[in-house]
């Protein structure tokens, strides 16, 4: 669609966003879920491997550019006032 978005990490059970003070967290401080998958490794008895994807992404799409692509175009605007 042509419109920006930021991407934000987030804890699994909605505590916390992972940005400003908690950006280089591994695990919530709230409720102590890790931060990303784990994965088993097979080869050594099932242990967990450091890290995989993330457990949860939040897509936050700014206001601003939302409105003026909603009022780009003259019929449309009409009618959202």
């Amino acid at each position: 669609m042509g419109i920006e978005y930021n991407r934000i990490h987030a804890c699994p059970n909605d505590c916390i966003l992972y940005k400003k003070e908690f950006e280089d967290l591994k695990k919530c401080p709230k409720c102590g879920s890790s931060w990303y998958k784990q994965k088993r490794n097979n080869e050594d008895n099932g242990q967990i491997e450091k890290e995989g994807s993330t457990l949860k992404v939040v897509w936050y799409l700014p206001i601003v550019p939302k409105l003026k692509r909603l009022f780009a175009n003259p019929k449309d605007a009409k009618n959202l006032r």
